[in-house]
């Protein structure tokens, strides 16, 4: 059905907001693994569900203007788990990168799965491990795809 309506643009993926057991100890593990910068703010939509402002940080890829949120579980929730989050994604521009992010984890005694390459459903290369909370978090490159 033509409804005369089209899909409005996105700019792109702007931040995923993850409830953590220990926002500063993930926060400086996110710092240390991924090189994020910290930011001096939070945003009001912290509050929602009772989360807690002052138990929450922002953290920036400078490089790319990705931003990831953490924050305490709202009082009363048992633990960090408490949506679908599945896991998280970064692209990276070619699969050396994927060896030296491998290398880069290996040096910060980070577990991780190794790079594999994939064929199905089609070519591409990932590198998967977790964040203290067990996030999962990967590395992705897909031939042609910068």
């Amino acid at each position: 059905m033509d409804s005369g309506i089209e899909r409005p643009a996105v700019t792109g993926f702007h931040h995923v907001s993850a409830v953590v057991s220990d926002v500063e100890a993930s926060a400086t593990w996110y710092q240390r693994v991924l090189g994020l910068q910290r930011l001096p703010m939070t945003f009001p939509h912290h509050e929602a569900g009772g989360g807690d402002p002052e138990k929450a940080t922002l953290l920036l890829d400078s490089a790319t203007g990705v931003m990831i949120e953490l924050h305490a579980p709202a009082d009363g929730d048992s633990g960090p788990v408490r949506g679908a989050l599945d896991h998280l994604a970064f692209g990276v521009s070619d699969r050396a990168t994927l060896d030296r992010w491998a290398a880069w984890l290996d040096m910060l005694s980070v577990p991780h799965e190794g790079v594999a390459d994939r064929t199905d459903p089609t070519d591409y290369a990932t590198l998967e491990f977790r964040d203290p909370d067990g996030i999962a978090l990967e590395f992705i490159h897909f031939p042609g795809r910068a």
